[in-house]
């Protein structure tokens, strides 16, 4: 018998002429953490639909050869009864469903006649929860209750109930903490120990290099190479060169040439309660500053209030009860809704750009020109067709859109590629002031740096540019000066050298104590 549980043959699959996959292959032994590295848009996820029947037989070419068996999926049904069970970057859960419901939903416990069976349902529920380390969860509340981490433990839960031999995890962790990446990260080394085989999508090397035994990279949708851990060499420069065809050196481009100038964004005195509950303060007392040419960093841990901070001053897009005033250029403004934000030269790129960023069913062009519509491309109400084509295309090529044509839709995108979109729809409102929520979640290394060199460019013009992340990394990078945010209040601010991860957890530990002793 093969030591293969897994072997793709001379996979090829092509959308309107253009290759996607390029006689692909890839082999997977049993038990083991399989990788899979390449840049947005390189065909991994492709490659994954294949494996699962979202792409059936007779819409590709080459060999699916699965324990020893040739198989042609129709269908996601089909690899799931085979034991292949794939789950996606977007969560497939319904919100007001149970989380009993949802670990069964599409596979049901049933009684005769179709009737289901609650009592299994929830009982199995309890045990497939307590393998993925959530035993202690109450299986009847509504899975929109849960932080997203649960959730994707939860899918992970839907899957063993599944009796997934071979699970596929597409960017696992991108929406999660550090806290909740670690625990998946354990637990699907648990899942190797009981003989589960896992596939795992994501951009993030130091997690994939951690729990990996091999990794497979793809670029413009060719397998270039696979690594095996204690074999070869696994370190990150490795896997980017690999990826990008090229080494990269510095992850984050110089800022040369750019003098800081006057104060031209000033938030004084911000306060904000929940939108939910006017009794509760999310932010207090919030004071920056941010000057032309200048990138200005909001750190801190999840739920430390920088979004919150972010979207309240945005056309008050959350929160209530909302005081504090805000100036941009020197002037007091008034920014109450999301047309006078655009009015005033204000621009957000929200951290999900699915949900609030892009219309994902309608075309490149329209989604860049959205937002600039009113004041850039229409008068008296008629919209200048020939202008929006002109300017989307300027930009298109401006910050290196990978497309065939800007009238694509932008759903069709890879995720950088849709990001950049993101971008350009606010660079075109010509704004003086840019706020970058998260800006390259779920992007690959190759990505990031051309988005990093789109916020140096703003700032080379200009721009006063703040922005969010996660990655302490990224914010040390990319970033002049830095405001630590912990539970809603500024924690301290760091500027050039003094920005380092160990400052900016000491900034919170300090903040942390302060709030104990008063």
């Amino acid at each position: 018998m093969s030591e293969y549980i897994l072997e793709m043959n001379h996979i090829t699959k092509e959308f309107s002429g253009v290759k996607a996959l390029d006689d692909v292959n890839l082999q997977v032994k049993q038990g083991e953490i399989m990788a899979i590295c390449g840049e947005n848009g390189a065909g991994k996820s492709t490659l994954m639909n294949v494996l699962s029947g979202v792409y059936p037989f007779g819409e590709y070419t080459g060999d699916i050869v699965y324990k020893g068996e040739t198989c042609k999926f129709r269908n996601i049904r089909e690899s799931e009864a085979k034991g292949i069970v794939i789950i996606h970057q977007e969560l497939a859960l319904s919100p007001y469903l149970s989380v009993a419901e949802n670990v069964f939903i599409g596979n049901e416990r049933l009684k005769t006649r179709g009737v289901i069976d609650w009592t299994a349902t929830k009982r199995e529920a309890k045990n497939l929860l307590a393998r993925v380390g959530l035993g202690d969860e109450n299986v009847d509340v509504p899975v929109n209750t849960l932080g997203v981490g649960k959730q994707q433990l939860i899918e992970i839960a839907k899957a063993l109930g599944k009796n997934a031999n071979l699970l596929i995890l597409d960017e696992p962790t991108a929406a999660l903490n550090d806290r909740e990446s670690a625990q998946l990260l354990e637990l699907m080394l648990q899942l190797k120990a009981q003989g589960i085989t896992c596939i795992i999508i994501s951009h993030k090397l130091n997690e994939i290099s951690y729990v990996a035994d091999s990794i497979t990279i793809i670029r413009d949708g060719k397998t270039i190479e696979t690594l095996h851990k204690g074999v070869d060499d696994f370190s990150e420069e490795q896997i980017i060169k690999g990826m990008v065809g090229r080494e990269l050196t510095n992850r984050y481009p110089k800022r040369e040439g750019c003098p800081i100038g006057d104060v031209i964004f000033e938030v004084k005195d911000w306060n904000v309660c929940h939108p939910d509950d006017g009794d509760r303060q999310v932010l207090k007392d919030v004071n920056i500053q941010v000057r032309a040419g200048e990138v200005v960093g909001l750190a801190g841990l999840m739920g430390a209030g920088r979004t919150e901070l972010a979207m309240s001053i945005f056309g008050h897009s959350y929160g209530q009860k909302i005081t504090g005033t805000v100036k941009i250029n020197g002037q007091e403004v008034k920014l109450d809704s999301v047309q006078k934000a655009i009015d005033h030269h204000l621009a957000y790129v929200s951290e999900d750009r699915k949900t609030y960023g892009l219309v994902l069913i309608d075309s490149i062009k329209f989604n860049m020109t959205l937002s600039a519509l009113k004041n850039f491309f229409s008068k008296k109400g008629v919209v200048d067709d020939s202008l929006e084509t002109v300017r989307s295309e300027e930009y298109r090529k401006r910050i290196n859109v990978k497309t065939n044509s800007i009238e694509q839709t932008v759903g069709s995108l890879s995720g950088g590629n849709q990001q950049k979109v993101v971008l350009a729809k606010w660079m075109l409102t010509e704004p003086d002031v840019l706020i970058l929520d998260e800006p390259t979640r779920g992007i690959d290394v190759g990505a990031k740096y051309e988005i990093y060199c789109v916020i140096n460019e703003l700032a080379k013009a200009g721009k006063a540019v703040i922005v969010i992340s996660s990655e302490m990394p990224e914010i040390i990078g990319t970033c002049d000066r830095t405001y630590v945010i912990n539970e809603g209040e500024i924690a301290g601010e760091l500027k050039g050298d003094e920005i380092t991860q160990e400052a900016i957890m000491a900034c919170i530990m300090a903040h942390n104590r302060k709030g104990e002793v008063s």
